[in-house]
């Protein structure tokens, strides 16, 4: 469809601030005529009134629910252009019945997450985090020459739970690097991931033979609690678990469990609850680094965001269809 499309964003306010910076709002409006006010809530006049003549909806967190009584106030609407990751929490199957096309900033939003997972693989590998609080302690030249033999990350094992979008970027990250990748996902091919460069392995040899294990896998009702209590205990001694995707995804109490027994480690991006009650014996617990969920894009990373959609909005507006598109094939697949 050439031409400068009508288009509205469709987000919390706060989404549109941080996501949205002068500039790159400036070039949303050279490839589309923006609707000036954002859409927080499709049922306001002002909103209907829009929505009658929107062809573009360029969406973020907090956009309301695509429903099939929303489409019919939107009669033009031929394309949701998203700037986060998941598509999950406002689009539904009736755009698809309404041959709408959707696209995701997935692939934007998953190199922070990759970036954060490796920085985390090797940091675990050398043990940072740890003999860094112990040298604030000791204060004391480290014994450098009589080092474990444990400690590093050369021919370290490391296995990824799902070949995701995240996941994929994560293999390219970790290519310059001495290690063994191992990888888990039942959708993926052993042609698959011989090209990818990984070893495929079922999901009790991933956590076996493991130094790290890290979690990419969406929450899916068949995904959680995925990360069992069996598996768990399965990990060798002083292994990582590394989970960046969702906390139900991991069994919290075999974990919990693990480490206040010191058989693992772990780093958390997420866990279940998102955030773990005050009195959780985890947050003084030394063998886990709980970040609040951090891994994904955030400060300037939204840049990234916002220049994703205006780069689609373009496209879809050229008539060359979208870079990044959501298939509703794949939708029951995606985080």
């Amino acid at each position: 469809m050439p031409g400068r499309p009508r288009a509205a964003l469709a987000m919390w306010l706060d989404s549109a601030e941080a996501v949205f910076d002068p500039d790159t709002l400036a070039a949303l409006g050279e490839v589309a005529d923006l609707e000036p006010r954002v859409l927080t809530d499709f049922t306001t006049d002002h909103a209907r009134a829009v929505l009658a003549d929107v062809e573009v909806l360029v969406t973020g967190w907090g956009c309301p629910e695509l429903t099939a009584a929303v489409l019919a106030d939107a009669p033009r609407l031929r394309a949701v252009v998203h700037t986060g990751g998941s598509v999950r929490g406002h689009v539904t199957p009736a755009c698809w019945d309404r041959g709408v096309e959707v696209s995701s900033a997935a692939a934007a939003n998953a190199l922070p997450v990759a970036e954060y997972t490796v920085a985390m693989i090797l940091l675990t590998g050398k043990r940072v985090l740890e003999r860094s609080r112990e040298h604030r302690v000791t204060r004391r030249e480290d014994d450098w020459l009589h080092t474990s033999k444990t400690i590093g990350n050369f021919g370290r094992t490391i296995g990824l739970l799902s070949a995701s979008t995240i996941g994929r970027r994560v293999v390219d990250l970790l290519r310059p690097f001495d290690l063994h990748v191992l990888l888990h996902d039942p959708y993926v091919t052993s042609e698959e991931a011989e090209a990818l460069g990984v070893e495929l392995v079922d999901l009790p040899a991933l956590f076996a033979r493991s130094d790290l294990v890290s979690v990419h896998t969406p929450l899916l009702p068949e995904t959680r609690g995925l990360v069992s209590r069996e598996l768990i205990d399965a990990m060798p001694p002083d292994a990582v678990l590394l989970n960046t995707a969702r906390g139900a995804v991991v069994d919290q109490a075999a974990l919990t469990d693990a480490l206040l027994e010191n058989r693992i480690r772990a780093v958390l991006d997420v866990t279940d609850p998102e955030v773990l009650p005050p009195d959780h014996p985890l947050w003084d617990n030394d063998n886990v680094l709980i970040s609040p969920h951090v891994a994904g894009s955030q400060g300037n990373e939204w840049r990234r965001l916002a220049r994703a959609a205006v780069a689609e909005v373009e496209r879809w507006a050229a008539g060359e269809g979208f870079a990044h598109p959501v298939r509703r094939e794949l939708f029951g697949q995606l985080a």
